[in-house]
């Protein structure tokens, strides 16, 4: 069985477009889905440095067009349904959506709407209340979690064995910096405020107002909910989850339970990947590990696809010579561990 992961904001890159805009029909389609955004997606995913796609709301588009330009080139979505003996989605947090396009739920256009409606509510969010993210590396879980209790603060992200990524206040989490749990090492991360919290809870109100106007279509592949691990393939709901899940932990840890009891065999990362990658190997031992870092991956991302899925389920992926774009133009790719947060 083969899943294929979207990854959340941190894994962004400056220039992390360069190499796939020379694919065919890729300029086009960004600079299609740059209106759908309202951000030029070429811009800021070829030219910006990193301070500038830092930002939440362009970080996140330009996350989920790069998954989605990548997955485009690999014949998905799915033309014909596929069973989840064959195939399974997840993304972590931003990377739901990207996941939900490519079940068939949400078209493209759909997806980069959302998502930057979703990026620019939670920048809002954020500034309202000086808030931020620490991971906290090592531990006991349940001594982590306690002791978060005790400060307010919440277990935003549980990432897998010997991760969890806390988020509150910043008086909050210098107290936590001041006295952690016993064998934890710290790292705050670098984001604009608590994600995943219920200080977003505003950015959660702003999508659901507008998410009554999606009319999503049948699912032609399952997905997994970070919000409990579940396999979903009701259209409804997933869009109910997609909403909900901006100011609710994401559990990773329980996407990768439910891998794990699926019996996957190997797993494919969209870009930009290198984070999810890191963390499946570290927890499914075994697994074929793919992370699609750059256009040279693709065929070997295709010939996984052929083995676990077939080509019949397949869209018309387009044919892919060089790159007018050097290979060499593009940056690993390769977030820390604790890149993935929203």
């Amino acid at each position: 069985m083969l899943a294929i992961l979207a990854p959340g904001q941190g894994a962004q890159t400056p220039g992390q477009l360069r190499a796939w805009r020379g694919l065919p029909g890729a300029e086009e389609r960004l600079r299609w889905w740059s209106a759908a955004a309202g951000i030029d997606l070429l811009e800021v995913g070829c030219e910006a440095p990193a301070e500038t796609i830092r930002d939440t709301a362009i970080a996140q588009p330009l996350i989920v067009a790069s998954g989605l330009i990548a997955a485009e080139q690999l014949g998905l979505p799915v033309a014909a349904p596929v069973g989840t003996t064959s195939l399974v989605l997840a993304g972590h947090s931003v990377g739901e959506i990207t996941a939900a396009a490519l079940t068939g739920i949400l078209s493209a256009e759909e997806a980069l709407v959302l998502v930057a409606l979703r990026g620019r509510a939670m920048a809002e969010a954020s500034a309202r209340t000086e808030t931020g993210m620490t991971a906290l590396l090592g531990g006991e879980p349940e001594a982590v979690t306690a002791r978060l209790d005790e400060l307010g603060l919440t277990a935003a992200n549980r990432n897998g064995a010997g991760q969890i990524v806390a988020a509150g206040t910043t008086e909050d989490l210098a107290r936590l910096a001041a006295q952690p749990p016993a064998g934890v090492r710290l790292r705050p991360l670098s984001v604009a405020g608590a994600f995943h919290t219920h200080h977003m809870s505003s950015a959660r109100d702003a999508l659901d107002a507008v998410a009554g106007g999606i009319r999503p279509a049948v699912a032609r592949v399952a997905t997994l909910s970070n919000a409990d691990g579940a396999i979903v393939t009701d259209p409804a709901d997933l869009v109910s989850r997609l909403v909900a899940q901006v100011a609710a932990p994401v559990r990773w840890d329980l996407c990768l339970a439910t891998l794990r009891e699926l019996g996957v065999t190997a797993v494919i990362e969209l870009p930009p990947a290198g984070t999810l990658a890191g963390i499946a190997r570290r927890e499914l031992p075994g697994v074929k590990i793919l992370a699609v870092k750059s256009p040279d991956d693709l065929p070997a991302a295709r010939d996984l696809i052929a083995e676990h899925v077939g080509t019949d389920h397949l869209s018309q992926a387009p044919a892919s010579p060089a790159p007018r774009t050097p290979p060499d133009a593009l940056p690993a790719g390769d977030a820390a561990l604790v890149g993935v947060r929203a």
